[in-house]
């Protein structure tokens, strides 16, 4: 597994009652690292906060990372029965994932 940038990033996660409404996995912005493995063709994201894991998703081919606005993205993470959002400060950011 290889590291392939990290960013600074505001994690949410989907509203399991509503479906809809984004509620904040971290207080302030996190640093969100993003992994590719080779021999598994998966990436994987990764954010600590403390002790604690706020995000450990691992992205398969047949998952989709969706950039739904110029700094935000989303995917669904069915292992971990939630979807995922990562609000950037730059669009720059977002590009690189």
């Amino acid at each position: 597994e290889q590291p392939i940038f990290s960013a600074r990033a505001h994690v949410f996660q989907i509203d399991p009652a509503t479906k809809r409404n984004w509620l904040p996995a971290s207080k302030h912005a996190v640093t969100v690292s993003f992994f590719y493995d080779a021999s598994r063709t998966v990436y994987r994201i990764i954010s600590v906060g403390g002790t604690k894991a706020i995000i450990n998703s691992t992205i398969t081919p047949n998952m989709t990372f969706t950039k739904t606005s110029q700094k935000f993205g989303q995917w669904a993470d069915s292992r971990a029965n939630t979807v995922y959002g990562l609000g950037f400060s730059t669009e720059q950011q977002l590009q690189q994932v």
